[in-house]
């Protein structure tokens, strides 16, 4: 995981407790959260829909 061990990410975990503080780990913790579903959401949403310029040309190859 990126070369990051159990020790380095409590030490991570704890600086973040000490800046932000527990009452604040919370809504962190749901924002990054919506924002990771959203960003599953939006990477969905343009695997399903084909481009314009792939439609045009698939078109184009029925119609000859």
């Amino acid at each position: 995981m990126f070369g990051i061990g159990m020790p380095e990410l409590i030490i991570i975990l704890i600086i973040i407790l000490v800046i932000f503080g527990a009452g604040k780990l919370p809504e962190i913790g749901s924002g990054i959260g919506k924002g990771i579903k959203n960003f599953k959401k939006a990477t969905k949403e343009v695997k399903d829909k084909p481009d314009e310029e792939d439609t045009t040309k698939l078109e184009s190859e029925k119609k000859d």
